[in-house]
């Protein structure tokens, strides 16, 4: 871990932390919650000492229990990247404020983030579906996102029926390869 960082991040966002500083991999990871998240991220911009300058990427996560939003960023201040955890929205309404303001080009990734988790990024001017059709009433990264042929599965109900082996439909007999047994 940088600890150069560390010391930054503890003196300028204590009070906004929901969780120690850890190490992971190649990065720092802090934790914060999304009422916090615009605050903490402007002091990360801003600061000269800290310069997050550039957000590589933000992800919908869905624990099962809460919403989170994760983000990477990038300083040449620090070898390390920094990854924001903003956790503990509710699954019903998840919510919390864009950062476009701060980095333009979060509005495409807050806009996949909202498509395929339901996130709503208050404040996006363009918060639309990006993948799916504009009235799909469905998020499919979400835990509770079944596909259709879902519903009839059981423990005893045995291999889905996308999952099958069976030759092509157009197949004809020499053309279908076979094991030969000696």
């Amino acid at each position: 871990m940088d600890r150069t960082l560390k010391t930054r991040l503890e003196a300028r966002l204590a009070d906004r932390l929901a969780g120690p500083i850890r190490q992971r991999h190649d990065g720092t990871e802090i934790r914060i919650r999304p009422a916090d998240m615009v605050e903490v991220m402007r002091v990360l911009h801003d600061d000269a000492d800290l310069d997050f300058a550039i957000l590589a990427d933000l992800c919908g996560v869905d624990t099962g229990e809460t919403m989170q939003v994760v983000y990477h960023l990038w300083s040449s201040k620090t070898p390390d990247w920094l990854r924001i955890v903003a956790e503990g929205m509710p699954r019903e309404d998840p919510r919390i404020a864009t950062l476009t303001g701060l980095w333009p080009g979060a509005e495409w990734m807050e806009r996949e983030a909202y498509d395929m988790f339901g996130i709503i990024f208050e404040g996006n001017r363009d918060l639309r579906r990006i993948y799916m059709p504009p009235d799909y009433a469905s998020f499919p990264l979400r835990k509770d996102f079944y596909l259709a042929d879902d519903a009839a599965r059981s423990p005893g109900g045995g291999v889905r029926h996308m999952e099958r082996t069976s030759p092509p439909v157009q197949a004809t007999p020499g053309s279908v390869r076979r094991t030969v047994r000696p």
